[in-house]
């Protein structure tokens, strides 16, 4: 995203006349999730004094600063001790979509239940990411689009194709155990993991998404949401 982001963390890009991040908060509210953590590392200041405690939407905003960048699991492992052992909701600053988060609250009451450690929301292969990511069988639970035991071809067990992890989801705390509070690490290899042993579940999302990868996508973005009025989300 250089050199849009030399100066402005990628959150703070403006799309739809406003920063990405700022959908986010507003959907997360409208659906009665007003405790948001925020962790962030390069240019991180400037994510606060844009957005403070939050209070302008309704929000109650909590920071973990990374000493250092921590990638994502790394990052959620930093800011563990905000969640009491409970499943809680992730999502990627640098994403746009008009999934509702209340089903947030669905997927982390059945993931205590069933005693999963994941919940991911797929979506279509997007042109930059053809490949796709993970499969998600009949019965929901997603498994590793390119392990070398996945089905050949994937509908062989009634699986789908490989489809691309949005970047949310909704986890539990156990899924981070091992990683230290100040040690890098990626989420594919957890959740590759936690597959190996079926605790994995997801769904298939048709609506709106949008990996903010490059200039080219963001201005495509600005654009469709200016064409489609102030509130594209309904």
């Amino acid at each position: 995203m250089r050199p849009l982001t030399d100066t402005t963390p990628k959150p703070l890009l403006r799309v739809g006349g406003k920063p990405l991040i700022v959908w986010h908060i507003e959907r997360l509210v409208k659906a009665g999730i007003a405790d948001i953590i925020i962790n962030h590392a390069w240019l991180g200041h400037l994510i606060e004094a844009a957005l403070q405690d939050g209070r302008r939407w309704g929000a109650r905003i909590s920071y973990s600063a990374e000493p250092q960048a921590l990638e994502t699991a790394g990052g959620i492992a930093h800011a563990l001790g905000f969640f009491q052992d409970e499943a809680f909701l992730v999502i990627n600053g640098d994403i746009w979509c008009d999934w509702n988060p209340v089903e947030a609250f669905q997927q982390g009451a059945l993931l205590a239940r069933q005693k999963k450690l994941a919940w991911l929301l797929l979506v279509a292969n997007p042109e930059h990411h053809a490949s796709g990511d993970f499969l998600l069988s009949p019965h929901h639970e997603v498994m590793d689009g390119h392990a070398p035991e996945a089905p050949e071809p994937p509908e062989a067990n009634g699986a789908s194709a490989p489809l691309t992890f949005s970047g949310i989801g909704v986890y539990h705390p156990a899924l981070f155990q091992g990683i230290g509070k100040s040690g890098a690490a990626r989420l594919a290899p957890l959740l590759r993991q936690a597959m190996q042993t079926h605790q994995v579940t997801g769904r298939y999302y048709t609506g709106a998404w949008i990996d903010i990868g490059t200039p080219a996508r963001l201005n495509a973005l600005d654009h469709q949401l200016a064409s489609r009025g102030s509130n594209p989300a309904g």
